[in-house]
């Protein structure tokens, strides 16, 4: 998605923009969305529906969004001014206020979900009137925040709606913005953000995406920690963490081990760096999406490890890892050029581990898939030491 807004580098310049890291302030904000995920995750696992995964998808884009938005524009804030500092707490504080509301977004709290979700992104306008005097407000804000504002005016019309009527009218706000953010928030006259205009460093945007995984993985942790300490200490729930804190390692070792190490370098050798972050945005997402089912998973197996496993329990605990390989799949192929066999073998392997599910305890099914994701962690080791890999420019640059 073009986040990017046209002209605001010079406002957070570095001396040598290739050496450019996130910022410390940009880390304490993320750990809004630790709690954000924490939420969804729940709500998902206590409404295990079509219709509570279709609304816990919603907001999961819904804060991915807010997410990406302050990441990109973050590095057109001075955050070494105090302004700059202001805003992005100002950021965080309507995040948190915004998680706080998702558990009941689809209750008593949707107009107080809506409102705060169109004040964040207006408040980036605002902070180049008041906190950046004498500086016009940079073209791609202008597009971004009238898309923005247009979006907001659904997402209200949904919450007074509410019912049933609710999640539909979100459902097509969320996808109109994203189609606005992949086409560059396009207006009369103003055109549309161009991917050269994107100013971020690679080292910035790759370091930006590890800690978004991060973020999600540490969901799945704080997730099995709670879910095991507020239930009676059994043997079976222990193993049922140690089987999920299993699943989350092997997924922290899959994406880090190479492409994950490597998208810095990849960025940076790229002659379509813009393209490339695009697609590396996309990637993340999905593998997060990926990630929070493994801490819904947590709350499920953890939280009763015996049992028989529900058709939608089985789900969950195959489909995190399945979603998970398939996003790891489109950044080996960003990376490398091309998509890793045994990222394919493992959903192949999850797909046909599904039938025996009603068979077997939730506990069961995850260990099955902790295994099919040791067996890709393995088969990664042994390839690369057979074959170094470097990164290679894919058909998409």
């Amino acid at each position: 998605m073009s986040m990017a807004t046209d002209g605001g580098a010079a406002a957070a310049a570095p001396t040598d923009p290739g050496l450019r890291r996130p910022a410390f302030l940009e880390l304490f904000f993320d750990l809004v969305y630790v709690f954000a995920l924490a939420t969804l995750a729940t709500m998902l696992a206590e409404d295990l529906t079509w219709t509570g995964l279709a609304e816990t998808l919603v907001l999961l884009l819904a804060f991915t969004m807010i997410w990406a938005l302050v990441a990109w524009t973050a590095d057109t804030i001075d955050l070494n001014r105090p302004s700059g500092q202001a805003h992005l707490i100002g950021v965080a504080a309507a995040s948190l206020l915004l998680a706080a509301a998702a558990s009941d977004a689809y209750g008593g709290h949707a107009l107080l979900f809506a409102i705060t979700y169109l004040v964040i992104p207006l408040s980036t306008t605002a902070y180049y009137v008041v906190g950046v005097p004498g500086r016009s407000v940079p073209r791609s804000t202008i597009r971004i925040q009238t898309w923005k504002s247009v979006a907001g005016v659904g997402w209200i019309a949904g919450a007074l709606v509410g019912g049933s009527g609710q999640l539909p009218i979100w459902a097509l706000v969320i996808v109109v913005e994203y189609a606005a953010g992949a086409f560059g928030w396009p207006l009369p006259r103003l055109g549309r953000s161009q991917p050269d205009a994107w100013r971020l460093v690679g080292a910035r945007v790759a370091e930006r995406y590890r800690q978004f995984v991060i973020i999600a993985l540490g969901v799945s942790i704080f997730v099995t920690g709670t879910t095991f300490s507020m239930n009676e200490y059994t043997l079976e729930r222990a193993g049922a963490l140690l089987v999920v804190f299993g699943t989350v390692v092997l997924m922290w070792r899959i994406y880090i081990y190479r492409a994950g190490e490597l998208l810095t370098d990849a960025i940076a050798r790229s002659t379509n760096p813009a393209l490339l972050t695009q697609s590396a945005a996309v990637t993340h997402l999905i593998m997060v999406a990926g990630i929070s089912g493994a801490a819904v998973t947590s709350h499920l197996v953890v939280g009763r490890p015996w049992g028989e496993t529900p058709p939608s329990w089985a789900a969950v605990i195959l489909g995190g890892p399945a979603l998970y390989l398939l996003g790891r799949g489109v950044l080996d192929f960003t990376v490398f050029g091309r998509i890793s066999r045994s990222r394919l073998a493992g959903v192949v392997l999850l797909a046909c581990l599904a039938p025996t599910t009603p068979l077997l305890p939730p506990v069961v099914v995850a260990l099955l898939a902790m295994i099919v994701l040791a067996l890709i962690a393995v088969a990664n080791v042994v390839s690369t030491r057979r074959h170094a890999r470097t990164p290679a420019p894919p058909m998409l640059r």
